[in-house]
């Protein structure tokens, strides 16, 4: 209880913002480091890519949770964020907030400070994009982490890190970026998980709600495919069902890597859902501490687009389009089928 109370303390800002985004990218990088550690030590990849999905589901399910725990466990900070907020809700609302509208978070509950001393659990009231947004997460990283931990189990170990793996400080650099990866996807869905349920622009639905959401779903169904062609395709190639050397059916006729394409698709989707509420004032004023400004137009399309690109250039630019590509050039660079597959299809847009 103590470290709850000491860590709730640490991260209490004045800004709902940061007292959500500060805990979630302290909680990333702990957990990598932590992972990191064994990983090193024994120099396995084994759980490198579960730690990093888990990740993932940690500081989604956080960002949903965190205001219901500040409430449960930082009884005494209650009084000091009602204060620091309430000016601030009431620009929003217009209406004089009630105790549960002051804890700026996605719940509500009127007697919050009874229910918070007498320790009984509390109830919570999430805006359904909040919950659209992490079950998009959730669905996302239980399916790829299943899939990666059932492949690392089949093969013993990733090829990606036979190098780095031996290296201690390379396969620290591995860890963190993988924390960073995580920091920046889900920026734009702790910022979205931050904004208090009763803010007006939270409420509607949005053209970039169907846009978004529909990119997501597209882009999931395409990386799902993709992942069950090449998984089909290899397990037939060891039962001696065919010869061919390489993948070039299905999505992999369309584009060189389906499955990249898919995961970078899926984060547009989610950045563009999030963006579309963010840009609302009453969002930005909700986030912002009371008595500054809202959370400026630029630090939004900072937190909605860094992450997509991220993904995108870690894929096309870092650890899987070059090594992909090396493996394959030393494999079938003289077959001339390759070759031509090579030439012929688009490398990551299918068009």
């Amino acid at each position: 209880m103590a470290i709850i109370q000491s860590l709730l303390d640490l991260t209490n800002f004045a800004s709902p913002l940061n007292r959500n985004v500060v805990p979630c990218i302290m909680v990333a990088y702990a957990i990598q480091v932590l992972v990191a550690i064994p990983s090193i030590v024994y120099k396995s990849d084994r759980f490198f890519d579960a730690s990093g999905l888990s990740t993932f589901l940690i500081v989604n399910l956080l960002s949903l949770y965190l205001p219901a725990i500040r409430a449960k466990y930082g009884g005494d900070n209650l009084g000091q964020v009602a204060d620091a907020i309430k000016e601030g809700v009431e620009t929003v609302t217009g209406t004089e907030p009630g105790w549960g509208s002051l804890l700026v978070a996605p719940f509500k509950r009127s007697n919050i400070v009874q229910d918070v001393a007498a320790g009984t659990p509390l109830a919570i009231d999430y805006n359904w994009r909040q919950l659209a947004l992490s079950s998009a997460v959730t669905v996302w990283a239980v399916r790829l982490g299943v899939y990666l931990f059932r492949r690392i189990l089949r093969e013993g170990h990733d090829h990606r890190f036979t190098e780095i793996r031996i290296n201690p400080r390379r396969y620290l650099r591995a860890f963190i970026g993988q924390a960073t990866w995580v920091t920046f996807c889900m920026l734009p869905v702790i910022a979205v998980n931050s904004i208090p349920s009763g803010v007006p622009s939270i409420q509607k639905v949005k053209p970039t709600d169907f846009s978004g959401f529909g990119l997501w779903i597209i882009g999931f169904v395409v990386e799902v495919v993709a992942d069950y062609q090449k998984s089909k395709w290899q397990k037939e190639k060891q039962n001696k069902a065919h010869d061919e050397q390489f993948l070039t059916s299905g999505l992999w006729s369309k584009c060189q890597f389906p499955n990249y394409f898919g995961e970078s698709m899926l984060w547009v989707g989610i950045a563009s859902v999030s963006l579309g509420v963010l840009l609302f004032k009453d969002a930005r004023v909700s986030l912002a501490a009371a008595d500054s400004s809202p959370m400026s137009i630029l630090l939004v399309m900072f937190f909605c687009t860094v992450g997509p690109a991220f993904v995108t250039f870690l894929m096309l630019k870092v650890t899987g389009v070059p090594y992909a590509e090396r493996k394959y050039n030393k494999l079938y660079g003289d077959d001339k089928k390759y070759q031509r597959w090579k030439m012929e299809t688009p490398k990551f847009f299918p068009f």
